[in-house]
């Protein structure tokens, strides 16, 4: 029975696009077939792609049945996209499939979408275990897999990258789909227009780079420069993230799927960050790095192999699917990490870090080196402007009882610092030896401390389990690199959100308790009693929460 073939027809439909796709258990893509709507003014409209959908899918099914050489009776299991996505979109689809199921007597499985660009990277270039960079028009997301799930390391707080694209490319008259025609315009320029550069830890917000955009353009700013400016500043910040996301998981592979993983200059930014981090690249072939049919056929038969099918009334769509909600029990973390040269102590996301001396003692010099996948004016900006404000912040963070290594030196012309080095362990390796007691202990010291933080208006900006240590009995916090300082609630609450993504991401069995904890320790500090109900506002805000329709 091991070898037994078994045929699953995928169908996707999303958005704009309606995929229909072939695909054996063994992973042999047997046809793909697809048809774009696009739409003559505006951006897509749920109702018209619903519409769109609805009279492709009949054409697209028996396209794929014949470029593939079977007849329906030979199919042994439908799956469709249950989401994220339009909801007129998602239905139309999932009727078309239950339909297609119920009159063929076979069974069907609902798949999750943004795990489909993921499985179909895997199965087409071989990747093991990479951090993945997902972007699409919908969709923008670092994912990669930990403890049973794939997590969402980061993601766009707002909107996605390819909706950003999009829109500024329609409100200059640049027509739908943006993406191509700012591609092959920013290739005629490279004189860069400084826009907002929005990285919040492993999160990033698009909808300031848009504004900002729009708004030169209205001065007359050439589209030209505009394009290029909106690409690279947009890029950077979609490699920084990944950047984060590999420093910190310590895989050895990065993947870029999605949509928007066809345009090339993103391609080459990956790849460059890649080689510096000692990492493989991987890029699916072009027709499948778009939404397709052969993606949702082959998440079926991953799905179906673990799981059988689902009843009908488990068919519902999920307009809001995330990520990780999904157990992936087919995927195993692989033991290959990242192997650094011997001279480096760690390679973080912005800077390398190296054993040094100053008057004979041992200390840490925290370098952070030119950056190739960024232009120099962002890079050299980045470098300089992170550097002086970390040294501000480690500084400001002492005279409020928090413990930061000791800033012996600057070296802005290497954009260097030269810290005190502190022997001790990272939160994220001293939870998993910990007793229940002892976590929620050490998460309330956690909490207290960055309540001290926020009290004296200071952002860390990169609140993750690995800057955070323990060292004799005390708590060191580290790399303010993203740091700001600030009396806002709301950058307070974003702050506190990064911490909990680190802790989903890496001990999501404990991460609620953690950060219970966390917020009991917060809230010790009178001026933070209403910390959580700006979490749960910003939490709202999420492109994409459990909601089932």
């Amino acid at each position: 029975m091991i070898n037994e073939k078994i045929i699953c027809l995928g169908m996707e439909g999303t958005a704009e696009k309606t995929g229909v796709g072939i695909v054996d258990n063994h992973g042999t893509i047997l046809s793909s077939v697809g048809k774009s709507l696009l739409p003559l003014t505006g951006g897509i409209h749920p109702r018209e792609a619903a519409e769109h959908h609805a009279k492709w899918i009949p054409v697209l099914v028996k396209q794929a049945l014949e470029e593939a050489r079977l007849d329906l009776n030979e199919i042994d299991l439908i799956s469709f996209s249950q989401g994220p996505g339009l909801g007129p979109a998602l239905r139309t689809v999932a009727t078309a499939a239950r339909t297609l199921a119920l009159s063929s007597d076979i069974p069907i499985v609902g798949v999750n979408h943004c795990l489909g660009h993921v499985e179909i990277g895997r199965l087409t270039t071989r990747a093991e275990d990479p951090v993945s960079l997902y972007v699409s028009g919908g969709n923008t997301q670092v994912i990669a897999f930990e403890k049973g799930r794939y997590r969402v390391f980061g993601e766009t707080l707002d909107i996605a990258l390819g909706n950003c694209l999009d829109q500024f490319s329609r409100e200059v008259g640049l027509g739908h789909p943006g993406g191509p025609v700012i591609e092959k315009l920013a290739k005629h320029s490279s004189n860069y227009i400084k826009l907002p550069y929005t990285v919040k830890g492993m999160d990033l917000s698009f909808s300031g780079l848009l504004t900002a955009a729009l708004r030169k353009r209205e001065k007359n700013v050439p589209l030209e420069d505009l394009a290029y400016s909106l690409q690279e500043t947009a890029f950077a910040m979609l490699v920084e993230v990944t950047e984060r996301a590999l420093a910190h998981t310590q895989k050895n592979e990065v993947m870029l799927c999605g949509g928007v993983a066809v345009n090339q200059r993103l391609r080459e930014m990956l790849s460059l960050m890649s080689k510096e981090h000692y990492a493989k690249f991987f890029i699916p072939p072009a027709e499948f790095c778009g939404d397709n049919g052969a993606m949702i056929a082959w998440m079926g038969q991953l799905i179906y192999k673990e799981k059988g099918g689902q009843e009908i009334e488990e068919t519902q769509v999920i307009q809001r699917y995330r990520t990780d909600q999904v157990d992936v029990p087919w995927m195993h973390k692989c033991e290959n990490k990242l192997e650094l040269p011997a001279e480096l102590v760690a390679k973080g996301a912005e800077a390398n870090l190296y054993n040094g001396q100053w008057m004979e003692e041992e200390i840490i010099v925290k370098e952070r080196i030119p950056k190739s996948y960024r232009i120099k004016e962002i890079d050299s900006h980045l470098r300089k402007f992170r550097t002086k404000k970390e040294a501000r912040l480690l500084a400001q963070a002492k005279k409020y009882g928090i413990r930061t290594p000791f800033l012996l030196n600057i070296d802005l012309d290497k954009t260097s610092l030269y810290l005190e080095k502190i022997p001790g362990e990272m939160i994220k390796d001293v939870l998993s030896s910990l007793s229940s007691f002892q976590i929620k202990k050490l998460c309330k010291e956690i909490g207290a401390k960055i309540g001290l933080l926020h009290a004296a208006n200071i952002i860390h900006g990169d609140l993750t389990t690995s800057n955070i240590i323990r060292a004799n009995n005390d708590l060191v916090f580290i790399d303010f690199g993203l740091g700001k300082f600030s009396d806002l609630i709301e950058d307070k609450g974003v702050d506190l959100l990064v911490l909990k993504k680190s802790l989903q991401t890496s001990h999501y069995q404990i991460a609620n308790t953690c950060f219970n904890c966390i917020i009991k320790g917060y809230k010790k500090i009178p001026e933070n009693q209403s910390i959580e109900d700006k979490i749960a506002e910003i939490e709202r805000r999420r492109r994409y929460t459990i909601n089932n329709i």
